[in-house]
């Protein structure tokens, strides 16, 4: 079986990336993981992705925070190797930036596949 490609590089179709660059698509579902130990966060983001998925839910919004010029914060940087390694990869499409009106830098985009029948 094939290696899927990592959640920062993978590709959507153009116009779900030009939608989500726009801000045009709204999230079904969103997480804050702000202000969280690095713990707390990979927990909650566990138990918010498994939540997405039970409900079939497309675009999840999750909230790391900016962390401070010259050093972005650790939840921020551990985001998508969390994806990566995580048991539901395969029902992961993307992982973008936010747009500004959902929290720009300090917020990403999840793009969940839906189940195959």
């Amino acid at each position: 079986m094939r290696k899927p490609m990592p959640v920062a590089s993978a590709t959507l179709d153009g116009s779900w990336d030009a939608q989500l660059r726009r801000g045009n698509i709204y999230p079904d579902r969103s997480i804050d993981l702000h202000g969280h130990d690095l713990a707390a966060a990979h927990g909650a983001l566990n138990g918010a992705l498994d939540a997405a998925i039970e409900n079939g839910d497309r675009v999840l919004l999750i909230i790391t925070g900016k962390g401070r010029p010259g050093a972005p914060g650790r939840i921020k940087a551990q985001l998508a190797d969390w994806l990566d390694l995580s048991g539901r990869r395969h029902r992961i499409a993307a992982l973008r930036p936010a747009h500004v009106r959902h929290g720009g830098g300090g917020a990403f985009y999840l793009v969940l596949r839906r189940p195959r029948a």
